[in-house]
């Protein structure tokens, strides 16, 4: 193994974005028992660390792929393509309409109705985002334009954990 290799490398996966996650999941807990600090325990305290540097990075690689949105960001960055969500916001105009009006939505939801019409809108959205995403890594090679659609998911993402925070108001007795 290399700490340096790339997660998909890491855990012996396919470097696509769709992936199956029972595999993932059965690729890390077979390393995670391979490389668990206390398998090393009888070989001292250095043999520890660098076993704990590994369960670190295998941890780190885990959980990067399970999560669609890091994934996809993920893979665009080994196609020298970085999303840079944090400087780089530009947005196709259209998108950042729905947006705006996604957002006065749910400030003018006067019920746990309205909150929840929104938010089957924006997961059908997401859905139809990550199917995108889906299409333009695995099919058509095309990081660039995945990556603005990781930005434009990035968004929604924030979005539905305000629209779920709305409904847990509604819930909670608002």
């Amino acid at each position: 193994m290399n700490l340096d290799a790339d997660d998909f490398t890491l855990l012996g996966l396919p470097k696509t974005f769709t992936l199956d996650r029972a595999q993932l999941d059965t690729q890390w807990k077979t390393l995670q028992a391979q490389v668990h600090p206390d398998r090393f325990a009888a070989e001292g305290a250095a043999a520890q660390r660098v076993a704990m540097q590994w369960a670190v990075r295998v941890n780190e690689a885990h959980q990067r792929l399970k999560d669609p949105l890091k994934r996809a960001a993920y893979l665009c960055e080994l196609s020298g393509v970085p999303v840079q969500a944090e400087n780089n916001t530009a947005m196709p105009g259209d998108f950042l309409m729905q947006q705006m009006m996604w957002r006065e939505a749910l400030e003018e939801a006067g019920s746990l109705k309205d909150v929840e019409a929104l938010a089957s809108e924006v997961h059908t959205q997401r859905k139809a985002r990550l199917a995108r995403v889906t299409d333009l890594l695995d099919v058509q090679h095309n990081a660039a334009l995945a990556a603005q659609e990781v930005r434009a998911l990035m968004f929604i993402e924030r979005l539905g954990d305000e629209i779920d925070q709305r409904i847990e108001q509604y819930e909670d007795g608002l």
